[in-house]
């Protein structure tokens, strides 16, 4: 399979980078061989901007092109293209292990100064074992003003085989000044058909059930994968789109929105858990203490620094998971709106036909649209750091508002 099989619903992105991993290949090509690489008119750059909503798929964008780059199958003598997926470069590359390819991360609400400028310093070496040096930057969005600016200097000179990857939901996300060195790709949201397709074809779901995940996902391919093949995810959700009928009162209106952050907070707390578990067992493996053994002395401060940060990223998983609950419950007032106009349109998985029907014929358009706007105000009070509980509750009582 070539590296770009992931790639759901992104053709015209699979061509562009197809096509800068071939000039890519032979820039490497001709340097080895002592020749002058080509350089005017390439569809390679040094530095590259994946933009897009979330679930688009943009880190799976960079990781295979980071693979393609790497790619060292004798086909391409041939005339294929780099990505076959099956030789050593794209396969290391692709499952993490590549000496030359560096993913960044974060599990935090923000990439600082000093993780940034180990991977300045890391870009300035050369290639190791592989064709090009890759960084990709997964979370760009989530870099402080004082890491961007560490960053962009980078970009601006950068080594002669190194490449930045970097991924970003909107190119408002980074500097301007480092948008304007990158080349950007915008992906796109990809089809309901689509990401069920792949849920079958890749996850072994059945087709109802993976038609129904992609529905309720609204083509976010790792939301979907979740609700496909985890039940307790789909109930969570079903409790999250009860909300709207049960704000009638205010009694209601502030249990409900109770609920609801109790329903982000366990989600949260399931997913924390299965990551703080293993990285806790790794590092315990990693300093001596494992399979049970009594720790060493003097690895207390890591297994401390260890535990705060697993304090740090549950706060951002919570808000993650809040942030996921909000879009489910904008989707359903989407489906009363586009009901009430009388739009064709399925309605999100889990709110059925008629609770849709009902929640359209119980109001107007005008009214849905305040709701909507609600939502929107509640997110945006939590990027502020409001106070969920307070937050969610002030939603609540606009949600039951006439």
């Amino acid at each position: 399979m070539a590296v770009w099989d992931d790639l759901v619903g992104q053709g015209p992105v699979v061509e562009q980078l197809t096509a800068a991993a071939r000039d890519a290949d032979a820039y490497v090509t001709a340097a080895a061989a002592g020749e002058t690489p080509q350089v005017s008119g390439s569809a390679m750059t040094h530095a590259w901007l994946f933009t897009g909503p979330p679930g688009s798929g943009r880190s799976t964008a960079a990781r295979a092109f980071a693979a393609a780059l790497q790619c060292v199958s004798p086909d391409r003598a041939l005339g294929g293209a780099p990505g076959c997926g099956f030789c050593d470069g794209c396969h290391t590359a692709l499952i993490g292990t590549h000496a030359d390819v560096e993913v960044v991360r974060t599990d935090l609400l923000t990439i600082g100064v000093k993780q940034t400028r180990e991977q300045v310093r890391r870009a300035q070496l050369s290639p190791a074992v592989g064709r090009w040096q890759v960084i990709v930057l997964e979370d760009a969005d989530r870099l402080t003003e004082g890491a961007a600016n560490v960053l962009l200097k980078a970009v601006e000179e950068p080594a002669p085989r190194t490449v930045w990857l970097l991924c970003t939901p909107s190119v408002e996300d980074v500097l301007p000044t480092i948008r304007s060195r990158c080349r950007l790709l915008a992906l796109r949201t990809p089809s309901v058909a689509a990401v069920a397709d792949v849920l079958v074809r890749r996850d072994g779901v059945p087709p109802e059930l993976a038609a129904g995940a992609a529905q309720a996902a609204r083509g976010h391919i790792g939301r979907a994968r979740r609700l496909a093949t985890d039940e307790r995810a789909r109930a969570r959700r079903e409790a999250v789109l009860r909300m709207p009928r049960r704000v009638g009162d205010v009694g209601g209106g502030l249990k409900a929105a109770q609920e609801l952050i109790d329903a982000a907070t366990e989600d949260a707390k399931q997913l924390s858990e299965e990551l703080d578990e293993k990285e806790t067992e790794e590092l315990r493996a990693a300093l001596g203490g494992g399979d049970g053994k009594r720790m060493p002395r003097g690895t207390a401060g890591a297994m401390k620094e260890l535990e705060d940060r697993h304090k740090r990223r549950a706060t951002r998983v919570q808000r993650d998971a809040l942030d996921l609950a909000l879009t489910d419950l904008t989707g359903f007032y989407r489906d009363v709106l586009a009901h009430q106009f009388g739009t064709s349109l399925a309605a999100a998985g889990g709110s059925t036909e008629q609770s849709v029907a009902e929640a359209a014929a119980a109001s107007r358009p005008e009214q849905t649209l305040r709701r909507i706007e609600a939502i929107l105000a509640c997110r945006e009070a939590l990027d502020r750091n409001v106070s969920p509980l307070l937050a969610v509750e002030a939603m609540a009582m606009t949600l039951r508002a006439p």
